[in-house]
């Protein structure tokens, strides 16, 4: 039986293909391209897509672009909840097999680097913290406050207490309960190397965007100004109103704070948008450069996504899926 570009299925369902880049450089574009040319599922990894909330301010898929090709990972965790690297890896693996099991290419697609790491190099072997661990850290944190969470971050576990600031929440919690339930800091379980079992099985192919500055910042602050215009500021303030945890990743998102503080008159629209999208510009330099040193075997378009990009990705797929046989 045969899937897109003349490529066998028994073929592509063994494969898993990752396109990685920082955001703004086109790589949802390009994942959806291939998905539609080789019978994909694309699967998210972004760190920000994963929640249920803001799905314009973090740029999610709409139901029509969903409607195309299989999307696995976006919006299935709720604002109120913390989505860890292992956690994501957990489900990431699921839907690789799903796609798999149904003769499908699998499409992993984000900017997260420390989600790719995770699924390509495996996890160090922290247990599973039990719940009430993590319930009672996280209720003592909301108690104390930051600072003096962090005092007593700092007599438990004084090498990780050195490492955060006090209002490094979701850090200082992890943290917290690692030791609390280990008895053993989070950085002598980050210390310890993943197994090989623990990395993916070959073969997979990463291909990364990794455009030129000037026309990736451009694309960032269009992105971010077409985001207001299509109602960013409404979903900023709906999550407002659920008075979450501001420790929360989904409190952190790009742009969330600076519109947060023009909902409270602290600032302008026009400086809030600024704000942003400089942060946005700030996000996306950290991203490309993280990506250009620790994805060694990549293959790098040095260019925003384009048609001309996108048929080079096809053919190089189509070579790979082909020594696959």
């Amino acid at each position: 039986m045969s899937g897109g570009y003349g490529v066998r299925r028994d073929t592509a369902s063994r494969v898993v293909v990752i396109v990685a880049g920082p955001t703004a450089s086109g790589k949802s574009a390009l994942a959806l391209a291939l998905a539609e040319a080789f019978d994909g599922v694309v699967i998210n990894a972004d760190s920000m897509q994963v929640y249920d909330a803001l799905r314009i301010l973090t740029n999610r898929p709409d139901a029509a672009l969903e409607a195309r090709v299989p999307h696995r990972l976006y919006g299935v965790i709720p604002a109120d909840e913390a989505c860890s690297a292992a956690r994501w890896r957990s489900l990431a693996l699921v839907e690789i097999t799903a796609a798999h099991e149904a003769g499908c290419l699998p499409i992993v697609t984000g900017g997260t680097g420390l989600y790719i790491r995770a699924l390509i190099e495996g996890l160090a072997p922290i247990p599973d913290i039990p719940a009430a661990v993590r319930r009672s850290t996280r209720e003592r944190h909301a108690s104390l406050g930051g600072p003096a969470f962090h005092a007593e971050l700092a007599a438990l576990d004084p090498e990780m207490a050195e490492r955060l600031a006090p209002g490094d929440s979701q850090r200082m919690i992890r943290a917290f309960e690692v030791f609390e339930a280990t008895g053993r800091s989070l950085a002598a379980w980050q210390r310890v190397a993943p197994t090989a079992a623990d990395a993916l099985a070959p073969p997979f192919l990463t291909l990364t965007l990794a455009p030129p500055r000037a026309p990736l910042y451009a694309a960032c602050d269009g992105r971010f100004a077409a985001m207001i215009e299509a109602g960013a500021l409404a979903e900023v303030s709906d999550l407002a109103a659920l008075d979450l945890d501001p420790g929360l990743p989904v409190m952190k998102a790009l742009g969330v704070p600076e519109l947060r503080r023009h909902l409270a008159a602290e600032l302008s629209l026009e400086q809030a948008i600024a704000a942003a999208q400089q942060a946005t510009r700030n996000y996306a330099k950290r991203q490309a450069t993280w990506l250009r040193h620790q994805l060694p075997g990549a293959v790098v378009y040095e260019a925003q996504y384009s048609e001309d990009l996108k048929q080079a990705a096809i053919e190089e797929i189509r070579r790979f899926l082909l020594t696959e046989h």
